[in-house]
């Protein structure tokens, strides 16, 4: 079985954003990291990406959870 992913978005100094998909313990591993300097990596659906920490300004991540009907 696979493990599961969220979409997470990483925002960096001057407005861009890197749209990813990782497990659970890739995106606790990438908080775990904020805050330090130096490079970080995370292994992605997408592939392997290195990230400068000093230019990440904000993580968001989304929950897969399933939604049903229209929201208020």
């Amino acid at each position: 079985m696979a493990t599961p992913t969220r979409r997470i978005g990483i925002g960096f100094q001057g407005g861009q954003v890197l749209a990813l998909r990782v497990t659970d313990a890739q995106l606790d591993a990438l908080n775990e990291a904020l805050g330090t300097d130096g490079w970080h990596e995370i292994d992605s659906e997408e592939g392997p990406v290195r990230l400068d920490l000093s230019q990440v300004v904000y993580v968001r991540s989304e929950s897969d959870e399933l939604r049903v009907g229209f929201g208020a």
